[in-house]
């Protein structure tokens, strides 16, 4: 005798649920407040508002600092003050823990070690004071060359001055809360953020960076 069992559409959809791997707010701790210089007025083109919430993004359970104490390269090698190492170190705090990089359009690059999924993606540049940088654009991509299959997460270039693209999100202001970037989930195993300058020099300064994420699993 034969039976056939016939799952309910409501009895379809539990199952499926249970399979998706829960989902909770990702949390991200801000560096030290701190603002040595008077309030200023920061003017740069397409700026969002001052003060504007961190987005809210849910990530798998699991999800960490993947960036944490990983190798950093860069286009300026040997940095004027710091040393690479300190973007990933875990100190956030920018007062003599920053790196700073040589003018114009200047990289850092992490190499995660491995293929993650990555879901987002958090930067402190130097934020001691009022000030924007030029041209913040984040990619990510499997190979550490950049050539190929190159994912661009943000893009803050309004006019392309960078050759990489025009960018359609906006500049900000640096505070102590760090910039964070939602990633939706896209696989790199080096993950490279650009910047050209600021409002304030054409220096480039970085505190920390750091990439939320869960290794990727092969099918």
């Amino acid at each position: 005798m034969n039976i056939a069992f016939t799952l309910v559409p409501s009895l379809i959809a539990v199952v499926a649920l249970a399979a998706e791997p829960q989902k909770m707010p990702l949390k991200v701790e801000p560096g030290q407040f701190v603002l040595w210089d008077p309030p200023v007025t920061v003017k740069a083109p397409n700026l969002e508002e001052p003060n504007t919430p961190r987005p809210k993004i849910l990530v798998p359970t699991g999800t960490v600092n993947v960036a944490k104490g990983k190798k950093v390269t860069s286009s300026n090698p040997e940095p004027i003050v710091g040393e690479l190492a300190q973007i990933t170190d875990g100190d956030k705090q920018t007062e003599g823990s920053y790196v700073e990089l040589e003018p114009g359009l200047q990289w850092v690059q992490i190499d995660l070690g491995a293929k993650h999924v990555i879901y987002a993606v958090a930067v402190w540049h130097y934020y001691a004071r009022d000030i924007a940088y030029h041209d913040v654009i984040v990619q990510t991509c499997d190979t550490a060359a950049f050539t190929n299959g190159v994912t661009v997460v943000y893009n803050n270039d309004h006019d392309n001055s960078t050759k990489l693209g025009k960018g359609t999100d906006k500049g900000y202001i640096e505070t102590f809360q760090g910039k964070l970037i939602d990633a939706k989930g896209v696989t790199g195993r080096y993950v490279r953020l650009y910047s050209r300058g600021s409002t304030v020099n054409e220096l480039n300064r970085y505190t920390e960076v750091e990439v939320y994420g869960t290794p990727e699993t092969k099918k």
